[in-house]
């Protein structure tokens, strides 16, 4: 079992940063640690399905982005203090949402889910 909170969202306007964070707590399940997990972050905007922003390998060597976000937001991570961050840089109102962060399990998609943190950037 993981369980994971999402904090740092909130009302911003253009042009304007904010830092996410994602504390990933519980037992293991099936022998697994954070470290152990690659984590991502996705957003649902208002209206619309839920998509991908970024994610972190394991060990915090790789990353990937979407295009949308790309040299705006970075992910990293803090496995001593089981915890996953989004810098986010130069807001647009476009990257209003809803921000999830997730840990990977197998898959394209996460398997565990945190309850997800505002994001309204006004223009």
């Amino acid at each position: 079992q993981v369980q994971l909170v999402e904090s740092g969202g909130g009302l911003v306007q253009a042009g304007d940063s904010l830092r996410l964070s994602c504390a990933a707590s519980g037992r293991t399940f099936s022998g697994r640690t954070f470290s152990l997990y690659d984590m991502g972050w996705f957003r649902r905007p208002p209206g619309k399905e839920r998509e991908f922003v970024a994610k972190i390998h394991k060990s915090g060597g790789t990353t990937a982005y979407a295009d949308s976000v790309k040299g705006r937001f970075t992910i990293s991570r803090d496995n001593a203090e089981n915890t996953v961050y989004l810098q986010m840089n130069s807001l647009k109102p476009e990257d209003t949402a809803v921000y999830y962060c997730g840990a990977y399990v197998v898959g394209a998609l996460p398997i565990y889910w945190g309850q997800g943190t505002q994001v309204t950037v006004s223009s």
